[in-house]
């Protein structure tokens, strides 16, 4: 089995795959690390998909999924799940924004931690070329999902993510409704209420230079409106036991550290 799967949905993003790729393999062979590349595509008009197809003949860590439409981040992500072979599940965006040398601190963290999530609101960590709008908009979103879910998660809209595959053991995928960039808020809020012991690492994220942000206003809206249902659930449930960040782990206790991979 695989050290890690960085999973890598892609909607046109042609102009950024190759680079995207290349400083990943780097990362992979200068920390020694046993790792493959998903890329689950869209079927991008711009012909990502088939680039990605030839990459595969320089990089032997590559596989590609090909799928017949575009069904949304959330919905390639639980495809990624459940084809990526590694003991770390790591999902990021292809635009650039996530830098690939932060994945052996993802490594490193997920030793002690169940989920890790690479976090912009985190001491050492930023954002880098966005507008004060989309500034805003991602604040507003984060104070939201805390104060109405108080998970404890200071970036819980964050895509540069490492999952444990033991998490998805306990917290089924078809649970999991939205296909959109709500999926992020929804996955970690079920992981959360599991129990499940959530860590983060800062990172600065760099706005998209090539391409089109694939975020609109009927994304962002389906959030707002998810973090409310999530909230009305959580009112209206049983009591259930809700541990939150940098809580103990289910699959094993602290202060043992959890075996590498």
């Amino acid at each position: 089995m695989k050290e890690v799967s960085v999973i890598l949905p892609t909607y046109n993003e042609r102009e950024n795959l190759p680079l995207l790729i290349e400083r990943i393999d780097r990362v992979f062979a200068e920390g020694g690390i046993d790792g493959e590349v998903v890329v689950i595509d869209d079927h991008s008009p711009d012909g990502t998909g088939r680039l990605a197809e030839r990459l595969r003949g320089r990089y032997r860590f590559l596989r590609v999924v090909h799928r017949p439409r575009k069904l949304g981040l959330g919905s390639a992500c639980k495809e990624g799940f459940r084809v990526a072979e590694g003991k770390l599940l790591l999902t990021m965006d292809a635009d650039l924004s996530h830098d690939p040398s932060h994945i052996p601190s993802f490594l490193e963290k997920a030793r002690y931690a169940d989920v890790v999530v690479g976090s912009r609101y985190e001491k050492g960590g930023g954002i880098v070329g966005w507008s004060p709008s989309r500034r805003m908009v991602s604040r507003i979103a984060n104070f939201l999902a805390h104060l109405v879910l108080g998970m404890g998660v200071k970036d819980v809209t964050s895509g540069y993510r490492a999952y444990r595959r033991e998490v998805f053991e306990r917290v089924s995928l078809e649970e999991i409704q939205s296909s959109g960039h709500a999926f992020q808020l929804e996955v970690l809020h079920k992981i959360v209420k599991r129990g499940f012991r959530v860590d983060s690492i800062p990172i600065v994220f760099t706005g998209r230079r090539k391409g089109e942000s694939k975020l609109n206003l009927w994304e962002i809206l389906g959030f707002f409106r998810l973090v409310l249902k999530l909230g009305f659930q959580d009112k209206n449930s049983p009591s259930r036991p809700h541990v939150g960040f940098s809580s103990p782990s289910l699959l094993s206790p602290l202060p043992r550290e959890v075996p590498p991979f």
